[in-house]
């Protein structure tokens, strides 16, 4: 029985490391496309055409820049930056005149998942702050 234990033990351990590597794989693969790319969607109405969206990835592949348009023209930018461990630490949003509405700074658990986002206003004043709770509810 305790070699029966073992070897589903190990058994499990090998295919949970091998899909955890399989997962990383996926991820660089994904930031691999996207390297250097500017994503535009358009949208034609009355056989006019009009930019709806624009996405820009870095040379990491990470999102750095997203404008949304309307017919009119601009409606909201959003600028990203990231940190040295890759992950979004925070972000500027444009209004449609171009100038700074809201500023997120974001801060992380030791594990990699959110821990709180800072809301400010253009001056610089704490708006608001939002937490991230984590349950496993099963």
């Amino acid at each position: 029985m305790k070699l029966f234990s073992k070897l589903f033990s190990s058994l499990f351990l090998f295919v949970f490391v091998v899909n955890l590597n399989a997962q990383d794989n996926d991820v660089s693969k994904k930031h691999e496309r996207k390297k250097n790319l500017t994503v535009k969607e358009w949208n034609t109405k009355d056989n006019k055409r009009f930019l709806d969206h624009q996405t820009v990835y870095n040379e990491a592949g990470k999102k750095i820049e997203e404008s949304e348009y309307s017919a009119y023209g601009l409606r909201e930018r959003v600028v990203s930056e990231y940190d040295a461990q890759g992950r979004c630490c925070k972000q500027v949003i444009y209004n449609d005149r171009n100038k700074v509405n809201r500023i997120r700074k974001i801060e992380y658990n030791p594990d990699g998942s959110r821990k709180c986002q800072y809301n400010y206003y253009p001056n610089g004043k704490l708006e608001s702050v939002k937490v991230y709770e984590y349950s496993n509810d099963n």
